[in-house]
């Protein structure tokens, strides 16, 4: 071991001790294009699914659509300055493929990719990290007509975007996660039809999982060989504390097939190379579906696993195989999802037991709260602030326990387009005034301000006894 690895493990070994995270955590926010950036036809950007979808009567709760959202394209540099007087240290994006290739595939659109080279280049200049997605599902258009996710043919489209991603950015990010939530793009956009792109198809789930899957493999795979050896490649998984509602047989049994259709279905492929054998008397694989060398390339090796957290799923027989979710109990979010911190550490640790991951980070955690602007334009969001407190407690008692902990990012930096609800929600650290789009940070962002500026010293410290900063 080298005097300087030794060195930044001592150091990070001190700060653990102290704060409870370690030296260089990165405390960061999260956002996604289609639901910050606007500017849908801008600079000669591509109709993504989303554009297709949020514009389809009846598919939007409030009618609304993205086609302007939070103007972030426009707004750019004052984004990246809220970044910085919030102190974070890392920054989640989405980069929108219909941007960098309008139709999926074919010539790179320029005008797109200068877009993402000046928010990774201010964000630098700020001193934060980029993480960068590649798909947070606004799939183009163009290839949705070809099939879509059903098409197994997305996948080295995907890769192709990799590749020209790494090639001219590879240099300047050192995180990359190539797929948000591929639990939600199939049972939501392909089960449910509640996203896009709206179909209703339980025989889809499996080819739209393992597609998707496979252009995880490729994606890095592409991305290895286009940036420098210490990048790091993950992918975020949406994770839910799902728990037997009693103790009997049927219902133990219930919990366990829904943590397998939910995330042994993907965590298995990513880390061992196999589907599960439960989930496929469940959710049989189509034939020919997965070819020679897919599992490998799915279970290529990945630098970290990002884990967005948000509730908890209570579990009962139902009839037939399928199991029976029960409402929710206890404290609710103004979405009707239970409010479950004592979940969290429980995820990772299992993590950590099952599968190892060389790193992880909590990529999604937040809540919405019914947040109004005072007429001294102020929002007091107690409510977030004790979420943010009880999952961070949650967290750090995770590293306590050796879970190899890197991070967490706040979903989200701004109230935004909350896919098929709307803006009916506001998940934000920043209040967005979309009249004006003015962003105004809320109690929650001073409340974190003040984690990210004392590596978490602050998180037990009472809010009469806190001096945030000033932001």
């Amino acid at each position: 071991m080298t005097d300087e690895r030794q060195a930044a493990e001592r150091e990070a070994t001190a700060s653990t001790r102290e704060t409870g995270f370690p030296a260089g955590f990165h405390w960061g926010a999260a956002t996604a294009a289609y639901q910050i950036e606007g500017a849908v036809r801008a600079d000669g950007r591509g109709e993504s699914i989303w554009d297709r979808f949020s514009h389809t009567p009846g598919a939007i709760v409030d009618g609304s659509t993205g086609d302007d959202a939070c103007d972030s394209y426009h707004r750019l540099d004052h984004d990246l300055d809220l970044l910085a007087r919030l102190g974070l240290t890392a920054y989640r994006f989405s980069i929108a493929w219909p941007r960098i290739f309008p139709t999926g595939r074919g010539p790179l659109n320029e005008a797109g990719l200068a877009y993402y080279a000046r928010l990774i280049d201010g964000l630098l200049a700020r001193g934060i990290a980029p993480f960068a997605t590649l798909y947070h599902w606004d799939l183009p258009q163009a290839l949705e007509d070809r099939g879509g996710w059903l098409n197994r043919d997305t996948a080295g489209f995907f890769a192709d975007f990799a590749a020209a991603l790494g090639r001219r950015l590879g240099d300047r990010i050192a995180h990359w996660i190539t797929l948000n939530e591929p639990h939600i793009v199939a049972y939501e956009g392909y089960l449910y039809g509640q996203k896009a792109p709206g179909k209703r198809d339980a025989a889809l789930l499996a080819p739209v999982s393992h597609h998707l899957l496979l252009a995880h493999g490729r994606a890095v795979q592409a991305l290895r060989a286009e940036t420098p050896a210490a990048t790091q490649i993950g992918l975020a998984l949406n994770l839910t504390a799902i728990e037997s509602a009693t103790d009997r047989a049927e219902d133990v049994e219930a919990a366990a097939l829904l943590d397998g259709l939910w995330h042994r279905w993907y965590l298995d492929p990513l880390y061992r190379a196999s589907y599960p054998d439960d989930v496929q008397r469940a959710l049989p694989l189509p034939p020919d579906l997965v070819r020679a060398g897919d599992l490998e390339t799915i279970a290529g090796q990945t630098d970290f696993l990002g884990v967005n957290y948000y509730t908890r799923a209570r579990v009962k027989a139902g009839v037939g195989p399928r199991p029976r979710i029960l409402p929710p109990a206890g404290r609710r979010c103004t979405m009707g999802w239970e409010i479950y911190p004592d979940g969290l550490e429980p995820i990772l640790r299992r993590l950590r037991s099952d599968y190892q991951p060389a790193r992880l980070y909590i990529t999604e955690n937040g809540v919405p709260v019914a947040d109004t602007l005072t007429a001294s334009g102020e929002v007091h969001d107690d409510a977030r602030i004790e979420y943010l407190r009880e999952h961070l407690q949650a967290a750090r008692a995770a590293i306590a326990a050796g879970v190899p902990l890197a991070g967490y990012f706040v979903w989200s930096l701004l109230d935004n387009f909350e896919w098929q609800l709307g803006y009916t929600q506001r998940f934000g650290l920043a209040y967005t005034d979309y009249a004006t789009q003015r962003r105004i940070p809320k109690d929650s962002a001073r409340f974190y301000a003040a984690l990210a500026a004392t590596n978490g010293a602050t998180l037990d410290t009472s809010r009469d006894d806190l001096t945030p900063p000033s932001v």
